[in-house]
């Protein structure tokens, strides 16, 4: 069952919490939404459920061939995670999974072994068989959310729609949980959007990221493309940790804290103020000049716990920067705080100063 929906807006008050979105999932495909706080994911993922209605003269809501805009979320057919469970306390787990389907008319209402054979039917998919009888009150964080999960698909639902799903849990229970999410998702492949501000989350688990800032759609892409390939200076700012520094295009070079790198192609060819963009792991760091563009810095801090060692600098230009690099390298330099060290940009993105 494909998502599509067209030139969406949604306005609170003064506020556009969305402005003119589009955007396409395709059946069976995990799509994650992806944005700081107020940029418009929860809206966009309310308004596919039909929680939310978009303003007069917004475009059609799709499911497959059929706009859904004019339904209620009940005929939708939508299941719906939210990130606190909205489990019922006074149901056990067997209960609140059965729920959806109790409560459905009479007319086409399951029969109870058809009910109890797929609630533990479910049961077994979430690896919870043994916890039936339990209460949410009786459960943590993470067994609670597969609870939520299980209920949300018990409606035989034609997509799944979970907003900030692991938002509630510590980062142990979070990155199990995404493990068993993909997992879930390689067996039952129904047409599922998440809402997330966790770029590793989005990262790992989507088959496409949508990036969102301010009510718009900033890139689309697979999580390769959109992490290596940003087309935007929010998208290259927003996912991992970047350097940023504010320098000028000259002749076909780039000069920014006292260097002068040759344009990447995709920078703006003409002489104008650029925002230039390094991850940490792409500066290379030495106690000598190695006949590259480098640029000297001192040594400000050394964080070694972990696979890789994170050194913050501060360049002789004044900017204040952060390199990584694998622990084997970091010990063969010998570097300490107070050292004085050569900066060499391996790899920059460019883009015109706004």
């Amino acid at each position: 069952m494909s998502i599509e929906v067209h030139d969406i807006s949604k306005t609170f008050g003064t506020f556009a919490a969305l402005r003119s979105v589009s955007l396409r999932v395709e059946t069976g495909e995990l799509v994650a939404l992806l944005g700081p706080s107020g940029s418009g994911k929860t809206t966009l993922l309310r308004i596919i459920a039909g929680l939310e209605q978009p303003d007069a003269g917004s475009g059609p809501i799709r499911f497959e061939d059929t706009d859904v805009a004019g339904r209620g979320v009940g005929e939708r057919r939508v299941g719906f995670v939210f990130q606190h469970y909205a489990l019922f306390r006074h149901m056990t787990v067997f209960e609140n999974i059965a729920f959806g389907l109790k409560v459905r008319p009479k007319r086409v209402r399951p029969p109870r072994s058809v009910i109890r054979d797929k609630v533990l039917s479910l049961l077994k998919l979430i690896q919870l068989e043994s916890l039936a009888n339990r209460y949410p009150h009786q459960l943590s964080g993470g067994q609670r959310q597969r609870v939520a999960l299980a209920r949300a698909l018990a409606i035989e639902p034609k997509v799944l729609l979970l907003d900030e799903p692991f938002g509630a849990l510590d980062a142990k229970v979070r990155q199990e949980l995404r493990e068993w999410l993909r997992r879930l998702h390689e067996k039952i492949h129904v047409t599922s959007v998440f809402v997330t501000h966790d770029q590793e989350e989005a990262l790992e688990l989507a088959a496409r990221v949508v990036v969102m800032n301010e009510g718009r759609i900033e890139q689309i892409g697979t999580p390769e493309e959109v992490f290596h390939d940003p087309k935007t200076a929010f998208v290259m700012n927003f996912l991992g940790h970047v350097n940023l520094f504010h320098g000028r295009m000259e002749e076909g070079k780039v000069r920014f804290a006292t260097v002068a790198c040759d344009a990447p192609d995709h920078a703006p060819s003409s002489a104008e103020a650029v925002m230039v963009f390094v991850r940490p792991h792409e500066l290379q760091v030495d106690t000598k000049r190695n006949g590259q563009a480098s640029f000297s810095a001192t040594v400000l801090r050394v964080s070694s716990a972990g696979p890789n060692v994170r050194l913050e600098l501060v360049a002789d230009s004044g900017d204040q920067i952060y390199a990584e690099m694998p622990q084997e390298r970091f010990r063969a330099l010998n570097i300490t705080r107070g050292s004085r060290v050569f900066v060499t940009p391996r790899e920059i993105r460019v883009f015109t100063e706004t």
